[in-house]
């Protein structure tokens, strides 16, 4: 709020102004002097800091305050109760034991005649064993031959080993070199076959034919769909259902898309803010049945065939 010595009559208050007005901050005391043609400034923060208190704590009156309210009563969440309860009570009990942890722990006491004597507690290795096998004549060697024994001597062959190895050598068939392929430029070479350079899966008997698994699992569906099929059958036959027909499944089509743009035309009427509850509760209902009739729609136009039991 302003208040100068030079404005207008009509736009001004005529309350007199003082000459000389003290302002205090910080244990500090300032004198402003109003002298003509200068303006004398009045700061009136505390009048709207009183204001905003006030409409804290007294709010303004409502002919809506009269109407009586129902008290909420906070509903207490169920206590929760650890599913490992039992076991850990169980292992507790199996792990108890008395001063344990409180005080030294009782044991014997050691005695006199048997006390601790020189590397008594390191590490001793196994006593050491005879090794035997368990089958001697597959894994033992032939012993050494005796200084007394005496080789034969003397012994003759007329096998021409030239002659059998020359035979042996133009009968065998040779070996066919493995198919390779070089990968880089260094020459490093990997085999051919799992490559994928080459047809391998095309040389198949069964290529191109149709598993043996999906051929059972269309048996199977095919079973499963004369069976539905069969007992549809006998259901309409004895009157407990109706099939639909596409007449009417039309009209029922198009009712269901005809109330929702109904639906859609008032949500689309609703105002951008939803400040209140009523508002709040009104879109979330037209949300909530516009879903409903969307499902509604899309379950019929994706069967051709509805049936309807006869309650």
């Amino acid at each position: 709020m302003l208040l100068g010595s030079g404005c207008h009559r009509d736009s001004c208050s005529t309350t007199p102004i003082p000459s000389a007005i003290t302002l205090k901050k910080k244990k500090k005391t300032t004198l402003l002097s109003a002298n003509s043609g200068t303006f004398s400034l009045v700061f009136l923060s505390f009048l709207s800091v009183s204001a905003i208190m006030s409409d804290t704590i007294y709010p303004p009156e409502s002919i809506y305050n009269l109407i009586p309210r129902e008290e909420e009563k906070a509903v207490k969440a169920p206590r929760y109760m650890s599913k490992f309860r039992e076991q850990v009570q169980l292992e507790k009990e199996v792990n108890k034991a008395p001063s344990k942890t409180m005080g030294p722990a009782k044991v014997d006491v050691p005695s006199p005649q048997k006390y601790l004597l020189k590397h008594s507690k390191e590490p001793k290795l196994p006593e050491k064993k005879l090794f035997k096998y368990e089958n001697d004549e597959l894994h033992s060697k032939p012993p050494i031959p005796a200084r007394t024994d005496k080789p034969l001597m003397g012994l003759h062959s007329n096998k021409n080993f030239i002659k059998t190895n020359a035979v042996e050598n133009i009968m065998t068939v040779p070996k066919k070199p493995q198919p390779v392929y070089a990968y880089t430029k260094k020459g490093d070479k990997q085999l051919l076959e799992n490559s994928g350079l080459i047809p391998k899966y095309i040389k198949k008997k069964d290529f191109g034919q149709t598993p043996e698994y999906l051929l059972q699992r269309r048996e199977e569906v095919k079973k499963a769909q004369e069976q539905y099929d069969s007992y549809i059958k006998e259901r309409m036959r004895e009157g407990a259902m109706k099939q639909l027909s596409g007449e009417e499944r039309r009209n029922i089509l198009q009712a269901l898309k005809k109330n929702w743009d109904e639906l859609h035309h008032q949500y689309q009427g609703l105002s951008v803010v939803t400040d209140t509850a009523p508002k709040k509760y009104r879109k979330e209902r037209l949300e909530q049945e516009m879903k409903q009739l969307e499902k509604d729609i899309e379950l019929i136009e994706r069967h051709k065939t509805i049936y309807i039991a006869n309650n």
